[in-house]
């Protein structure tokens, strides 16, 4: 069964997407970018600090 994954310590989406997807065992997740869940701004930086920030709103 599907089900959407809705978090509000991650950014809102922009768009009419689910943050994830979950399916029996697998977990889809949308394009990820580098925002500031409070803010909604991009990460400013290096890759390191912009996938840090894509791994923690995940």
């Amino acid at each position: 069964m599907k089900k959407s994954i809705v978090s509000a310590r991650a950014p809102q989406p922009i768009g009419p997407y689910s943050q994830a997807v979950r399916e029996g065992k697998w977990l889809f997740l949308s394009g990820q970018i580098p925002l500031e869940a409070g803010s909604g701004e991009v990460v400013a930086g290096d890759i390191r600090s912009q996938t840090e920030c894509n791994l923690k709103n995940i």
